[in-house]
């Protein structure tokens, strides 16, 4: 299990302080860094649930896109990638539609 010399989840920021939970890392470094040595191990796949800005660092290493869509416009909201973000392609593996109208779909590299 990927998990097991490490935390259950990665916070990433350099303004949090350290927190007394076996189960959650506060990680200041390179998110690049550490997602690669973490794809490198067996175990358990990698989640990125977060703001933009991270998605886009870390955007060469995502292998699979899960995006969830609501048919309601709320206005502004926050970009999936921004930074330095080069567009990248992305096929449609499986989608799923519910009775409100809102849907999953699945997007793995191409």
């Amino acid at each position: 299990m990927r998990w097991s010399r490490y935390a259950d989840a990665f916070v990433f920021s350099t303004t949090l302080e350290p927190v007394d939970n076996p189960h959650v890392e506060i990680v200041d470094t390179d998110p690049v860094e550490l997602v690669r040595r973490l794809k490198k191990e067996e175990g358990l796949n990698i989640w990125l649930c977060g703001g933009g800005n991270l998605a886009g660092q870390l955007i060469d290493e995502i292998d699979q896109l899960i995006i969830k869509s609501y048919p309601v416009i709320a206005g502004d909201g926050v970009q999936a990638f921004t930074g330095n973000f080069q567009p990248t392609q992305f096929t449609v593996t499986t989608c799923q539609e519910f009775s409100s109208g809102a849907q999953v779909t699945w997007f793995d590299r191409a």
